[in-house]
């Protein structure tokens, strides 16, 4: 059908307008942070894979001196950078994951921009304003991402298989998963962040036709977790 077009490119549409940003950020393993952020609403995909260090091609068995590093593309009129930090930093402890497998485990946190750089320091004060204690976390300018192999994207999500099966109709290719904004929220869902009806309320708000809600929501309705 030519409606599912649009819903077979990716991204879904989600009435924005406003700037993508890109974040990026090691918190110990990447499968829970992927669905953390994954769920929220602003979110529009999320990725998993290597970054921080220096060895070539790095792999989930041959990682060398990289972090477990997520990758979060959100939409900044609808969650802010500054937000996307105070989750990022209520979500785990530092001090516990530093080291705790070498490089593999950090807490690293990388800033694309001056204005990302400036919000870091704005956030780090108003935490320590809040009595909070400053985070191990390494700040870095952005360095060079390496995807994870397929097994790790949206991890969580793949351990339901009839929620694959249903979704291969609506992505054809693993990168059309990967990409998918609606992906992003089921694996959030699969790992207990957020809840059937709050995804399928979101969906309301998508700038689709209602018939091509109407097919998300019939979709996502019949899957059995």
């Amino acid at each position: 059908m030519d409606h599912e077009a649009n819903l077979t490119s990716g991204k879904e549409p989600l009435n924005s307008g406003n700037e993508l940003q890109l974040a990026m950020f090691g918190m110990g393993c990447f499968w829970s942070p992927e669905a953390l952020f994954g769920h929220l609403p602003g979110v529009i995909k999320t990725r998993v894979g290597y970054a921080g260090g220096t060895a070539a091609n790095p792999t989930y068995r041959q990682m060398g001196d990289h972090t477990e590093t997520v990758q979060v593309e959100f939409d900044s009129g609808r969650i802010s950078f500054e937000e996307i930090l105070n989750v990022f930093w209520d979500s785990h402890n530092p001090v516990n994951i530093n080291e705790y497998k070498g490089r593999q485990y950090m807490s690293l946190l990388f800033y694309f921009d001056e204005r990302q750089q400036d919000t870091i320091r704005h956030v780090l004060q108003n935490r320590k304003e809040q009595g909070k204690a400053e985070p191990a976390t390494e700040v870095v300018p952005a360095a060079p991402f390496t995807l994870a192999e397929d097994k790790h994207q949206k991890y969580y999500l793949k351990r339901f298989p009839d929620a694959i099966e249903k979704l291969s109709t609506l992505y054809a290719t693993e990168s059309d998963l990967r990409n998918s904004t609606l992906a992003a929220r089921l694996n959030g869902l699969a790992k207990g962040y957020t809840s059937l009806g709050r995804i399928l309320e979101e969906i309301y708000q998508w700038s689709f036709e209602h018939r091509d809600q109407q097919l998300l929501i019939d979709l996502i309705k019949k899957i059995r977790w």
